[in-house]
């Protein structure tokens, strides 16, 4: 009875495998990717070439203000550790 109930590798095979129809191809599939992302680009308020160049030179003098500071801190605190390495 146990031998009736066994299946053969080939048929265990079959089984297994999902059928190729079911997916679509890579090509489909690319295509339909950049067709959503083309219509989810359209559906985006984009911000006025105004407002993108003031917002770029707030960013551009921050970073400028943030990078000297940081700059005069390192001066001194590698002043500071120099300093101490001669007391010890």
């Amino acid at each position: 009875m146990a031998e009736n109930e066994k299946k053969t590798a080939p048929e265990a095979a079959k089984e297994v495998k999902p059928a190729k129809a079911d997916k679509p191809s890579l090509w489909s599939r690319l295509t339909a990717w950049f067709r959503s992302v083309k219509s989810e680009c359209k559906k985006v308020s984009w911000a006025s070439w105004k407002t993108v160049r003031s917002s770029s030179v707030i960013v551009i003098v921050c970073v400028l203000i943030i990078s000297a500071i940081i700059g005069v801190l390192d001066y001194c605190f590698s002043g500071a550790i120099v300093g101490l390495s001669r007391l010890i």
